[in-house]
């Protein structure tokens, strides 16, 4: 299958808890699940807008432990851009995160030109902080990626996250936004503003 082919893979690393598939399915679906359930791996799609053509979006939501390296490592060789999540609540989970980063770096060689963001989730726990957002700029600096704080469960920077992660994508040109059409929810929203319902 040639390197150019109509999926954009983006992969999420992080710790057990830190609320990878959160961010996932609250952008792919824009649902929160309070409970706590652990990944395997799962894998959405979504379209997005690629080279002026159409291609989709293929989220890979690892998971949070080290019991399948050989996953992991597969995940990475085939991955186009990856989101490292810690919680800020957990300065654990940023440490869990520089293994990681570092097996990027083993794989793909020269990290520069790879659209990495570190996001540090769940900042609607001010009052558990561990991880102060200076620390988190601090470590993406260090790792030349870019960095974000979000919130899945009040769907805080979200789609921005994902839309900054594919601004990164220098080889190609990939956007949420499909040729310049409006999303169905815009058109709805417009559809909406003209017409009366009676409930």
């Amino acid at each position: 299958m040639p390197e150019q082919s109509n999926d954009y893979r983006v992969v999420v690393f992080g710790a057990g808890g830190v609320g990878k598939s959160s961010l996932v399915l609250r952008f792919v679906k824009g649902t929160f699940r309070e409970s706590y359930i652990p990944t395997i791996e799962d894998t959405y799609r979504q379209v997005i807008s690629c080279d002026k053509s159409i291609c989709t979006l293929q989220i890979t939501d690892t998971t949070g432990s080290h019991q399948f390296p050989a996953m992991q490592r597969l995940s990475i060789s085939k991955g186009h851009a990856f989101i490292l999540v810690y919680s800020i609540t957990s300065r654990q989970s940023l440490e869990e995160l520089k293994p990681i980063y570092e097996q990027i770096c083993q794989i793909k060689g020269d990290v520069e030109s790879i659209p990495i963001m570190l996001v540090g989730n769940k900042n609607d726990e001010n009052q558990n902080r561990e991880v102060d957002s200076s620390e988190g700029e601090a470590m993406a600096k260090k790792w030349k990626c870019a960095f974000m704080e979000t919130s899945a469960k009040l769907n805080h920077n979200v789609k921005e996250l994902f839309q900054e992660l594919l601004n990164l994508e220098k080889r190609r040109t990939v956007s949420l936004q499909i040729d310049g059409k409006k999303s169905k929810q815009q058109k709805r929203k417009e559809k909406l503003k003209g017409k009366c319902v009676v409930m």
